[in-house]
């Protein structure tokens, strides 16, 4: 190495490092302020951002997780073949979310959400077939973590689907998979009560509660269940429909 080479080697070297750090700077700032948009439901502008720092960033595991949780949730407000492809999407980027990381609640977590929600949309043999997955995902997002109130809501939801399965469902469970997990509905009561006393402001926990107390006939519970939720303030773009449906089961159990 010459004498020029010896001075100019430590400078590149600087100059890499500087542009390095840059790039860090930059990306915590974009996650930042995707974050902040995530935090207070502006969900486009955030799915916009994430997708942004993931065409950068692609392993970046809470771009992956929160965008999964993004395409789901946006995803249940559309309809037909854009609702589907939506959902596909949550899925794919919840199973990417899970190579990077399948030890963290959210990951796990969001493959439950992204299967259930497209299972809703499916046939009785994929909806058969995804129910192992949704179950296996939630109650590990909450072997994980146990404050997981999300995840405690899907396994609830769970409990309560596959519980009151129909003919067509039951019969391809036996068929062609020898059945399915048992299922408890006192098990989905639990569940979502628990997703409640650990998130109490998520007015959709209340109504899905309080159509399970319907359900078995603890009307008086559905009731004082709906009071509770028509006192929440509307956070998420979806609570004012969740309000209404409390509000009109409310009215029916009277």
């Amino acid at each position: 190495m010459g004498m020029k080479d010896f001075f100019i080697l430590p400078m590149i070297i600087m100059t890499v490092t500087s542009i390095g750090l840059a790039q860090d700077a930059a990306l915590e700032k974009e996650l930042s302020r995707a974050d902040s948009l995530y935090d207070n439901f502006d969900e486009a502008e955030a799915l916009e951002l994430y997708t942004s720092i993931l065409n950068h960033n692609p392993d970046n595991y809470t771009a992956l997780w929160r965008t999964s949780f993004l395409y789901s949730r946006i995803g249940y407000r559309l309809e037909g073949e854009q609702q589907r492809s939506y959902y596909d999407r949550a899925i794919a980027l919840a199973k990417r979310a899970l190579n990077v990381d399948s030890t963290d609640t959210q990951s796990n977590f969001v493959a439950s959400v992204a299967l259930g929600r497209k299972a809703m949309v499916s046939g009785a043999r994929e909806r058969v077939e995804a129910s192992r997955d949704i179950k296996k995902y939630a109650e590990r997002a909450i072997q994980l973590d146990s404050t997981n109130a999300g995840a405690w809501h899907v396994l609830g939801r769970w409990h309560f689907k596959v519980a009151n399965l129909n003919f067509v469902e039951r019969l391809a469970a036996n068929t062609l998979f020898g059945g399915i997990p048992k299922a408890s509905e006192t098990k989905a009561m639990r569940s979502i009560e628990k997703a409640i006393e650990l998130n109490s402001e998520n007015i959709l926990y209340y109504y899905d509660l309080a159509r399970i107390y319907k359900h078995l006939g603890k009307d008086q519970q559905a009731i004082g269940t709906c009071q509770k939720a028509l006192k929440k303030e509307p956070m998420t773009p979806d609570d004012p429909k969740w309000l209404d449906k409390c509000r009109n089961l409310l009215n029916a159990l009277r």
